[in-house]
Order: C-alpha cells, then structure tokens, then sequence
C-alpha cells in the first residue's frame, strides 16, 4: 500500500511516504522512505478541490449565498492588493464537521489532525448513476469492491464516484431539479455508511456531489451517522476520475473556522509516481 504519516524526528516533524506493498495484508505497509521522496517529485500529486467562485454551486436553501470575492486595497492606489470574500460554510469542495447535524459534535476547528490524514479508497458506481440519478451506494457494492479489490483498511477515507462532477460548470444540471423543485443526485446509503464506520473504523466519506446523501433526502440519515459517529464527509470532490481504486493517501485541510460546522477544504492525493 502506498502510505503517507507523521513521526517526530530530532525534535522535528518528518513526513513519510511509503511505496505499495508486497505484503498480503493491506494494513501492512512497506518499508518507509522518507519526505526526499516527496520534495524529489518521486511522488504524484493530485489537487482534488475546486476554485472557489462566483459561479459554484451551493445549496440552494435560504439565507445560502454564492461566493463572494471584492477586492479591498489595490497596488495603484494603496501599494498592495488585497481582497475580502465571503461564502457559506458548505460550499466547493468542502468538509462537514460532525456539528453540522449533531449538537454535540465537535466543531471543524477541533477535528483531530490525524484524521486529515489517511489512505484512500474510491468505489465506482457511474454505471448504476447512468441508470438512476437517485442511486445511493449499497453494502452489496462495498463487497463486491473487496471481493475484487481486497478489504478496505482500517481509518481510512473512502471517496465515492459517480461522475457526477462532470457537471460541475453546469450549477443547474448539477443541482438537478425536477419539476417540483426536488434535487436528484446521488449519494450513499445509511446502510453502507454504518458498515464502513463499524466494520472498517473509517475516519470519513465523501463524493463528486453537493451532499453525501443523495438529492432526494429530506431526513440527511447519512449526515446523522456520520456526524454520531465523530466522522466527517466531504462534498463536491474534483477528479476522482484521475484516482486509481486504491493504493493513495489523502491530506484534507479545511479552512479552521472556531465553532464552525465544516468549511471549503483543499483535498490532496498523494500516489506513486508513474513510470516514464
């Protein structure tokens, strides 16, 4: 398994990058090198975040707002630029904290920092997406992926696609209302969100949608799980296309707003390099 992780060195921080394993056991890694690999360009990054701007979709609900960005101080005027924005929370590519549906769940500023940090599996279902708009991830899909794929690792990130993100630039089509003003897109199931938080201690989810439950919910029982569960999950993910279905890491940092229930995150893959 390709790894990344944090240990103290000298008195420093040394960050690691370990290449797949040989090992049958896909929670043991190989040997570690060290942070050479990655200043080095031995490792390939992928940027999984959108830009944020004027254009982003986000959830059209009231008091909800587009990206806003106004420039404050200019170099003509003022010797320096400099600008101001303003967003919801959950807008672009971004992390819903646990308290965003539980009251007592912990804020984005006080999430565990190892949680923002672990591998990654992704789950492909644009198949069954291209035959309904509605579906939601299954327990049955889950292990069909580790009949072929091998079980998914403890404490690790598990991003669903569904190729919803080819319509990003499309904030219409990719709300998709219907004629009720319903949103269709999908999502995961309750069901295989508390597989994978009891069976596989996973640290969070997220998906190439706005929501990780799908367009349809009115109850946000996905939400709920995670959020009691002292997870989290990610919303609008870039580029999953560009993700093999194992053998990553990922490194998620979300803005820290005190007491905030998620905010805009920069989301990285980190993968072997390919060969030349």
């Amino acid at each position: 398994m390709f790894a990344i992780g944090a240990a103290l060195a000298s008195g420093g921080v040394a960050l690691f990058v370990a290449r797949p394993a040989a090992a049958a056991d896909p929670e043991k890694p190989a040997a570690v090198p060290t942070l050479d690999d990655l200043a080095a360009g031995r490792v390939r990054i992928i940027d999984l975040s959108y830009p944020l701007n004027s254009k982003a979709a986000y959830w059209p609900g009231d008091n909800y707002k587009p990206f806003d960005l106004r420039t404050i101080a200019t170099l003509e005027r003022d010797g320096v630029l400099s600008k101001a924005f303003s967003t919801p929370e959950h807008l672009g590519t971004h992390l819903d904290a646990p308290s965003h549906f539980e009251r007592d769940g912990v804020s984005v500023d006080r999430l565990d920092p190892r949680d923002l940090f672990a591998s990654g599996v992704v789950i492909d279902v644009t198949g069954a997406v291209a035959m309904s708009a509605d579906y939601r991830l299954t327990k049955a899909d889950i292990e069909r992926w580790e009949a072929e794929l091998g079980e998914i690792p403890r404490r690790t990130i598990v991003l669903l696609r569904t190729g919803w993100g080819r319509f990003w630039n499309e904030p219409m089509r990719y709300q998709n209302h219907d004629l009720q003003g319903r949103m269709h897109f999908p999502g995961f199931s309750a069901e295989a969100v508390e597989f994978l938080l009891k069976e596989r201690q996973v640290r969070g989810v997220g998906l190439d949608t706005m929501s990780v439950d799908y367009g349809l919910s009115r109850d946000f029982v996905v939400h709920h799980v995670l959020a009691k569960a002292g997870a989290f999950g990610l919303e609008n993910v870039a580029k999953l296309d560009e993700l093999p279905a194992r053998g990553f890491w990922l490194s998620v940092a979300p803005i820290k707003i005190e007491t905030g229930t998620g905010g805009p995150a920069r989301v990285f893959a980190l993968l072997p390099k390919r060969a030349p």
